[in-house]
This record gives C-alpha cells, structure tokens and sequence, in this order.
C-alpha cells in the first residue's frame, strides 16, 4: 500500500493542474448523509417528490419540511474534514487548479479552496423566484419556525440554488468543468460513484486529453479499470499521506 501512496506523491509532483472532483464520500466523512445507497436519503425520502422540480413547482412545503428536518441541522453542524483541508493546502501550494464538486454543502469553501465549481449547486444560498432576492439558509430556517413554505417580502417563492430533479446543470458551471477537464494533466476523483451524468463524463474527458486518473471511492466505481491509481479507501486517508512529508 505504501508504494501506492508514493506513486501518487509522485504523480503529484510531476503534475502542474491537478482537477479534483468530488461526490458524497468525501462529505460524508463529516457527517453529512450520502443521497443513494443504502442509509441514503432516498431510501427515506422519495426524491421525485422531496426533490422534483415539478413538484416543487407544485407544492415546495415537501422540500422545506425535508430541508428544515434532514439537511439544515446536518449542514449547519458540518466542518470540513481532513480530505477538504488536504485540497484547501495543496491548492495553497499550487497543486490543485480547480475543485469540482458535485456536493451542495460548501464545505470546499469553509476549508479554504477557492476555485471551487459547484455543479449541483449550493443550499447555502436560496433564492426568491420573483425578485431575486437572495437568502442565506439561516434566514430562511427562521422563516420556517412560522411559515411553511417560506416566502420572500415581496410575496414570492423561495427556491434553494441547488439542481433539483428535472433540472439541467447550470450551464456555466458545466462548461468550466469540461474545460478543467480539458486543461488538466491529472483528474482526482475523491468519494465519488461516478454514475451521475453528465458529471461523470469529466473524468473520461480528462482522460482522453492525456491526464492521468486517479480514483479515490471506499466502493468500486465503473472507471476503476482505466484509472492510472485506485484506492478503495477514505479520501481523508488517503490525501493526509498525500502532504505528509
């Protein structure tokens, strides 16, 4: 094992722009449940009405009840963890070019990355779909102690700025990710599952422009077999030996 993790010292030193992209697994280490699999959230909850965007539309008293129960009192108690920290120093040391992360808690950002693109968005920031006035999620947690589904001043619906099911992916955030995807000479998957698309077409990307890939999941994932290293371990594990001298 312990030639792996030099290897991938290795591949870090020779590596100028190195694309991190994370899922749930790393998230997770801090507490933050996971959405599929067994325990996940949609084995409680089910997502084509908690998190539809039609149904949203329709009634969004299911999501907030979700919201206020299951992911503000996680979010809010959530720290980053020894993987977000790791990114955060090797971005410091200008190893770490973007951080694409498929996570909606900000955890990225509380560590210190600051070239972080969100493609599902964020439920740090909630917006009203009338004025646009934007709320952070303290505020509309308090706005959920007496009204159920929270309303901005001006009357409207507040919608949270994350990619509900039945949205695309923000466009932007989508096309900075291909081209980080593009530019990189080495892809890091941290805690990822790579069976979402079209996220999971980066790592592909990646790999067909000359990057080496590199997977980082506690369960196997489908791309394992063209990946250039696979650790089957935490990403927190895994990174601290990674800036470990």
């Amino acid at each position: 094992m312990e030639e792996l993790y030099n290897k991938l010292k290795d591949m870090f030193a020779s590596s100028m722009k190195v694309v991190a992209f994370s899922g749930a697994g790393i998230s997770s280490e801090s507490g933050i449940s996971t959405f599929r699999g067994a325990g996940g959230l949609w084995s409680k909850y089910d997502p084509l009405v908690y998190a539809n965007i039609n149904y949203f539309m329709k009634d969004s008293s299911y999501y907030w009840n979700f919201f206020k129960n299951e992911r503000y009192p996680v979010i809010k108690k959530a720290k980053p963890n020894a993987a977000h920290n790791a990114l955060a120093t090797l971005e410091k040391q200008g190893k770490i070019y973007r951080v694409i992360t498929q996570n909606i808690d900000g955890l990225h950002q509380m560590a210190g990355s600051s070239n972080v693109i969100e493609l599902h968005g964020t439920t740090r920031k909630i917006n009203c779909l009338s004025c646009n006035k934007i709320f952070s999620m303290d505020e509309v947690y308090k706005k959920l102690e007496h009204e159920l589904p929270p309303r901005c001043s001006c009357g409207g619906n507040l919608k949270p700025d994350t990619v509900l099911f039945g949205e695309s992916l923000p466009q932007h955030a989508l096309d900075q990710a291909t081209l980080a995807a593009n530019l990189c000479d080495m892809f890091l998957v941290l805690g990822s599952s790579l069976v979402v698309y079209p996220a999971a077409q980066l790592p592909i990307i990646a790999k067909e422009n000359g990057a080496k890939l590199v997977i980082i999941n506690i369960d196997p994932t489908p791309m394992d077999d063209v990946a250039d290293l696979v650790f089957h371990e935490s990403a927190s594990k895994v990174l601290i030996k990674v800036i470990s001298k």
